[in-house]
């Protein structure tokens, strides 16, 4: 069954996986940038700006967590890559750049590990680790594995760059053996190509190219005279049976002697132009693209497309252990794989969660998948809360559907760990709704505390979600805030202080209550799929 995983890779990887048990693994991983990349929310038209938040620190820092990473490489059995990385410490010294390697070769063993014999890898990258991140991959696999660095153009140029602008991202492929799963990628010919190179016409009006009838490499068995034409000097490119039945097709165009025959391409049997390793032809998801769910390194769903459908079948298994806003796994989804993706953050974990239900559930047909690491029971909500509190807060706002608000700068979040938005039904103006998380010890002012907040947030409700049972005077406190009136056709009226255990929020017996449930006031929904394949104009 298909699996999202909660965790950190390496050990998701070690702890899961099984040897030799992926077919295709694709990687997006930080690319050692020095940036904090920040997720965008949706606010709904008439509401504040569109939120954000750090969905990741792309900043390595040498410290003892790499150091024993470090060890480990140098006492695994792989000694090529000990030596590579030995090589790198001596040249870069222990710094940021050193730690990103590190951590990159521990798992690209483990990634060699679950590849099958017949399998794939494509780590996605740019120019600021790629050089490092080849030798790396020549000792994981073995530089004679090496199958391609495709250079990916993202961007346009920027007039104001200092230097070179940069425009384009490169990923590295690698198979386990030279019997790998591989099949050809066509685009679409440009149209000056068409008419400059398919100028000729067959008598029925068939238009043709004319190609080269001799073979690019030596092929000592061809070299024999064709129709009084000696062989061209490495030989010919068809055998003389299929010279004979290619000429009685009338696909052999003799020039007559003297001038080499060429072979007749037929306009209507071309599939388009073989795909090389420069791809200039995918757009890059830019922030006013209809498929931008506000992930900040999302890359194109037709890029992951091309890569998974030129190098795995239908049913074949793939793996993103970086998984992010998860476009690889919709992908696999989508032309029908297997998949298991990875990622450290609950952040991540439910976005991708709601990606795949908005694309893929049908009416009664929902799309399942398994997640694996998020909390099940409340023994294992409190051991989350109790060991990081910024992933218990992202993973329990996610329990009301609602955004995650601010991040982990101290104090920032000014008592407001979550945001959620519904409709007014007589103004159709949107309303706001705040969420406050408390996964530790509950104090007696909690609830006036969030009472507070939510006026002076000009927020409708408010939410509190706790691990304990909230005391009676938290109750009263919450009976005293009042309610909110629905103006809708049901007149009900809810409370403007909802307290909710997450007990309660897990095994369905609460829910969070307002006027509406409208998602797509909170999130970006991704594109519903039709079910059909989506690469055949590419074949």
């Amino acid at each position: 069954m298909p699996t999202l995983y909660y965790g950190d890779n390496l050990h998701v990887m070690r702890e899961h996986l099984k040897d030799e048990s992926v077919d295709l693994i694709y990687l997006d991983p930080p690319f050692n940038s020095k940036r904090d990349y920040n997720l965008l929310f949706k606010s709904p038209k008439g509401a504040a700006a569109e939120a954000s938040i750090t969905a990741f620190e792309d900043t390595w820092h040498w410290a003892n967590p790499a150091e024993r990473e470090f060890d480990e490489l140098m006492h695994q059995a792989n000694t090529d890559v000990a030596g590579i990385m030995k090589a790198l410490r001596s040249f870069l010294g222990e710094n940021d750049m050193m730690a990103y390697l590190t951590a990159m070769a521990i798992r690209l063993l483990e990634m060699h590990r679950v590849l099958k014999d017949t399998g794939s890898l494509y780590l996605h990258c740019d120019p600021t680790a790629s050089h490092y991140l080849k030798v790396v991959l020549d000792g994981v696999f073995g530089k004679e594995r090496f199958l391609a660095d495709i250079l990916w153009k993202r961007t346009t140029t920027h007039s104001d760059a200092k230097r070179w602008s940069p425009d384009a991202d490169n990923i590295l492929a690698y198979t386990k053996t030279n019997s790998f799963v591989f099949h050809a990628t066509y685009a679409e010919d440009d149209p000056e190509y068409r008419a400059s190179e398919f100028r000729y016409k067959d008598a029925d009006g068939r238009a043709y190219a004319l190609g080269d009838i001799a073979s690019p490499n030596p092929r000592p068995n061809l070299m024999y005279t064709w129709k009084g034409h000696e062989p061209p000097a490495k030989g010919w490119r068809f055998s003389k049976e299929t010279m004979a039945q290619l000429d009685k097709e009338g696909r052999i165009f003799d020039r007559g002697e003297g001038r080499r025959p060429r072979v007749k391409r037929y306009l209507d049997e071309m599939k388009g132009t073989r795909v090389g390793t420069v791809w200039t032809d995918l757009a890059n998801v830019h922030p006013w693209a209809k498929e931008r769910l506000g992930y900040p390194t999302q890359k194109p769903l037709a890029l992951l497309e091309r890569i998974i459908a030129a190098s795995s079948n239908e049913g074949d298994v793939v793996l993103d252990p970086f998984c992010g806003c998860g476009t690889a796994v919709h992908a696999a989804q989508k032309l029908k794989r297997d998949w298991i993706g990875i990622d450290i953050t609950h952040l991540a974990i439910s976005l991708i969660e709601k990606r795949l239900h908005d694309a893929f559930d049908k009416e009664k047909d929902p799309l399942k998948f398994e997640v694996v690491g998020t909390p099940k029971d409340v023994d294992a909500a409190r051991h989350l809360a109790q060991s990081n509190a910024y992933q218990f807060q992202w993973w329990a706002t996610s329990l009301v559907n609602a955004q995650p608000h601010q991040g982990k700068k101290k104090g920032a979040d000014g008592g407001v760990d979550g945001i959620k938005y519904f409709r007014d039904y007589d103004t159709n103006e949107p309303k706001k709704i705040i969420v406050s998380v408390k996964g530790g010890k509950l104090k007696a002012d909690d609830v006036r505390a969030l009472n507070h907040v939510r006026e002076r947030e000009g927020a409708e409700i408010g939410l509190f979600i706790c691990m304990g049972k909230p005391t009676a005077g938290m109750v009263a406190d919450a009976a005293a805030a009042g309610f909110y009136q629905c103006h809708d056709r049901t007149e009900r009226k809810v409370p403007r202080i909802q307290l909710l255990t997450i007990e309660d929020l897990m095994s369905g017996k609460a829910r969070a209550e307002h006027p509406d449930h409208q998602p797509d006031l909170n999130f970006k929904k991704a594109k519903k799929e039709s079910g059909k394949k989506g690469q055949e104009k590419l074949f």
